[in-house]
């Protein structure tokens, strides 16, 4: 078929699509480091017209020109699925934006329940291919679960994609059909927003290491966002381990270094063999252009990377993630300090959860044993207990390996008292004999326990 005619019959203005947002509606924005300018814009011009718009974000990495607009949330209400640096900054400043606590790999099913169901969708795209697809770039997530007509969401939800020549056309689920959507606006080119690497501290460096001890060959990798992943990937890609998988959530750069350095093949894997799959990328702009058009790349649903039951089908999944902080029994908190949100779940759970049924499968959560505040005093991440609200990621019956700079330990299948002295083992030496006198106030520790 020749969509043109359909093409232009779509092309609307920004404004046009805008104005088709309702007082009370739920509006979806493009997530992580993808926007829709045009439509951000026309959207923020409304703010005197409209009452009560729940706007969802994903990671947000700019400050979008709705909370611009209405930064007291007046009109429109923000809430962010996982808390980034910019939403922390943003909260800072007073702007009223909530966390939406969700399992990643379960994203997409809860805009099925009905108080949840969104009334329009906002996709940035690359221009339409012969077929009558438009690609969303590095960036699947839980828009394609959304897109798709389970649950009737993609029959009743509008969808607006703005047009952006620049988006890197990535291989995977990740598209929308023109027959799907409700208008076209031609934005002008404009390239994605790059990230820079966080450079690993010797902290991170010292973590890598202990990691890299229990490292194999043909291990399928899913590092998580920070300096130390990415210096885990560095370390492999200087390394003399081979034939590397990549399943993850978020694909950054130090798979494309490993890539370069013959390191990556994906050739060991049980499923997607030759392929490194992921949900969303983020990274530099070398990145985005790695990813352009490579066949051996592909960008899936989050229900689909994230799912325990998937991920764990390939043997060896070695899944490594930062976090704040862990409690005695070994409780772990990667995203809220008591009730100040700092991040989200994520895939965090999913790919912990799942690396313990994969096959030579290990899950490690990292972190420096010790934090500074601002004015200079430094505690424990390893703690008798967390501070009261706060979220924990992942629960002490599924926790793995805990790392910090002084070991790695795993703790699955331990009882109290031997939790308490493995995470002991890895505490700030100043903080061991405090978190040992707790677990023996609370009756879980003796000193007579010790072998």
């Amino acid at each position: 078929m020749n969509y043109i005619k359909e093409y232009q019959n779509k092309l609307m203005t920004a404004d046009d699509a805008a104005r088709t947002v309702k007082n009370g509606d739920f509006v979806m924005y493009p997530h992580f480091a993808i926007k829709t300018p045009l439509l951000d814009e026309a959207l923020a011009m409304r703010k005197m017209e409209l009452e009560d718009v729940k706007i969802n974000f994903v990671t947000l990495t700019y400050m979008p020109e709705v909370i611009k607009a209405d930064p007291e949330g007046e009109v429109f209400i923000f809430r962010d699925g996982s808390f980034s640096a910019a939403t922390r900054g943003f909260c800072k400043m007073g702007i009223p934006i909530v966390a939406i606590p969700s399992l990643y790999h379960e994203a997409g099913r809860n805009y099925e329940i009905e108080q949840l169901k969104h009334d329009v969708l906002f996709l940035a795209v690359t221009p339409m291919d012969d077929k009558g697809y438009f690609n969303l770039g590095p960036s699947s997530s839980y828009i394609v679960d959304m897109i798709k007509e389970r649950g009737g969401i993609g029959r009743s939800m509008k969808i607006f994609v703005e047009v952006n020549a620049k988006l890197p056309r990535v291989p995977g689920d990740n598209h929308v059909h023109i027959s799907q959507v409700d208008g076209i606006i031609e934005g002008e080119p404009e390239d994605m927003m790059a990230i820079p690497k966080i450079p690993p501290t010797a902290v991170d460096k010292k973590i890598a290491e202990h990691i890299m001890s229990e490292m194999v060959d043909g291990a399928c990798l899913q590092l998580g966002i920070g300096g130390m992943p990415n210096y885990v990937g560095s370390m492999l890609a200087d390394s003399d381990f081979k034939d590397l998988g990549c399943h993850t959530e978020m694909f950054v750069d130090a798979y494309m270094d490993l890539y370069n350095a013959g390191k990556l093949t994906n050739k060991r894997k049980n499923i997607d063999v030759g392929k490194s799959v992921f949900t969303f990328a983020m990274g530099s702009r070398k990145l985005y252009e790695f990813l352009s058009n490579n066949l051996e790349v592909e960008c899936r649903s989050v229900s689909y990377t994230n799912n325990p039951f998937i991920i764990a089908q390939n043997h060896n999944v070695f899944s490594i993630c930062s976090c704040i902080a862990v409690d005695m029994m070994g409780n772990v908190s990667s995203e809220s300090v008591g009730y100040k949100q700092i991040s989200a779940t994520g895939g965090q759970w999913d790919y912990h959860y799942a690396s313990m049924h994969s096959n030579g499968g290990k899950g490690f959560v990292c972190m420096p044993s010790t934090k500074k505040d601002h004015k200079g005093n430094v505690t424990s991440n390893i703690v008798p207990s967390l501070p009261v609200g706060t979220q924990i990621s992942v629960a002490c019956n599924t926790t793995n390996y805990v790392v910090t700079e002084y070991g790695a330990v795993n703790i699955k299948g331990l009882s109290m008292w031997e939790r308490v002295e493995s995470l002991v083992s890895i505490a700030h030496p100043d903080f061991r004999e405090e978190i040992l006198q707790a677990a023996a106030k609370a009756g879980i520790w003796r000193r007579s326990n010790k072998r």
